[in-house]
C-alpha cells in the first residue's frame, strides 16, 4: 500500500472553528491567529464567512478581517459565501477561493439554511458565475456525508448524487464532511469513492469531526485511497450548532503529528502550530481541546 508522500492541510479554525464558538473573538485576535498559522507553514486556510451577522454574529467582522489580512507568498485564502449577496461582499477582497455549502441530507439542509438541497444548489449558480469571471476557485463543503442528526445514517449513494450535481454546475473542489463525527473508516471510504466518480482525487478533501474519536482513523482510511487534502482546525476549535454533542474538527496539530509519524510531508512546523493553538485557546479562556497540543505543552513545562 502506498500512501501519499505529501498532504495539504487547510486550517478552517479562523472561520469554521470560531463561528461555532459561543464567545465573540475580536478581528485583531483573528488576524493574529491567521498570521501565526501562516508563519507555522499553513498554506491554505479559511479566513472568514460573508454571512448575515444576524445569523452568525461571530463572523460580523468579515470585511475587517479581509481588509487587515496580510497574506504570505504561496498561501491560498478562502472565504465562505452562502449566496450572491455574500459573494458581492467578498469580491472586493479578491479571495483565492470561495466556499459554498450544502448537505447530503435533506433534513439538515432545511434546518441549516431553510431550503432543499436542490434549492441550495440553484442558489450557487450566480455565485459560481461571478467566481469564475473573477478567476476565483470554487470549493463546495458537503455536510453530513456520513450521518445526520435528523435523518440518521447517510448512504454513499446520497453523497454521490449531490456530488454529481455540484460537479455539473462548475464546482472545482469537493470537501466530503463528517459534520457530526459519526463516520468510521469503511463508511468514509465508501463516501469518498462515491464522490470520486465526479471529482478527481486532487480536487477532493476530507473534513472530519472527532465526536466519537474516529477522525484520525478516518483520515488514515482516506490516505489509503489516495486522498491528500484535509481540513483541520487549530486547537480543535468549533463544533456544529445543529448537532448536539458534535465536537470540533480534528485538530490541525494532531494531523501534523500523525503525518510526521507516517513520514508524510505537510510543510507545517508542529511547535509553532502548538504555540498557535495555545494562543487562540488563551483568547477563549481555556486550554486547547486537542490532545496533541495538551501533551506537547505539558512536555515543555
Amino acid at each position: 500500500m502506498s500512501l501519499p508522500t505529501r498532504v495539504t492541510l487547510c486550517d478552517v479554525g479562523p472561520r469554521d472553528g470560531l463561528q461555532n464558538e459561543k464567545q465573540l473573538v475580536s478581528a485583531a485576535h483573528k488576524l493574529e491567529l491567521i498570521d501565526r498559522l501562516q508563519a507555522a507553514g499553513v498554506r491554505r486556510l479559511e479566513a472568514t464567512s460573508f454571512v448575515s451577522p444576524k445569523w452568525v454574529p461571530q463572523m460580523g467582522d468579515a470585511a475587517d478581517v479581509m481588509s487587515g489580512l496580510q497574506k504570505r507568498h504561496g498561501v491560498a485564502v478562502a472565504v465562505l459565501v452562502p449566496n450572491e449577496k455574500g459573494m458581492d461582499a467578498a469580491l472586493p477582497f479578491a479571495p483565492d477561493e470561495i466556499v459554498v455549502f450544502t448537505a447530503a441530507s435533506e433534513a439538515f439542509t432545511q434546518k441549516n439554511i431553510n431550503c432543499s438541497i436542490a434549492e441550495s444548489i440553484e442558489r450557487f449558480g450566480p455565485v459560481i458565475t461571478k467566481a469564475k469571471a473573477a478567476g476565483i476557485k470554487v470549493r463546495a463543503a458537503l455536510s453530513c456525508c456520513l450521518g445526520c442528526p435528523y435523518e440518521g445514517e447517510i448512504s454513499a449513494a446520497q453523497v454521490g448524487a449531490v456530488a454529481a450535481r455540484l460537479a455539473a454546475i462548475g464546482v472545482d473542489h469537493l470537501s466530503v464532511s463528517d459534520t457530526i463525527g459519526v463516520g468510521t473508516p469503511r463508511k468514509v471510504q465508501a463516501a469518498l469513492e462515491a464522490a470520486l466518480r465526479h471529482f478527481p482525487m486532487h480536487e477532493l478533501s476530507g473534513h472530519y469531526h472527532d465526536t466519537y474519536g474516529q477522525a484520525l482513523a478516518n483520515v488514515y482510511a482516506s490516505l489509503e485511497l489516495g486522498v491528500s487534502t484535509f481540513d483541520a482546525s487549530v486547537g480543535g476549535l468549533g463544533g456544529c450548532p445543529y448537532a448536539k454533542g458534535a465536537t470540533g474538527n480534528v485538530a490541525t496539530e494532531e494531523l501534523v503529528y500523525l503525518m510526521q509519524g507516517l513520514g508524510i510531508d505537510t510543510g507545517i512546523d508542529l511547535d509553532a502550530l502548538v504555540n498557535t493553538a495555545a494562543f487562540i485557546s488563551g483568547v477563549l479562556g481555556r486550554p486547547p481541546a486537542s490532545r496533541a497540543a495538551r501533551a506537547l505543552l505539558a512536555k515543555r513545562a
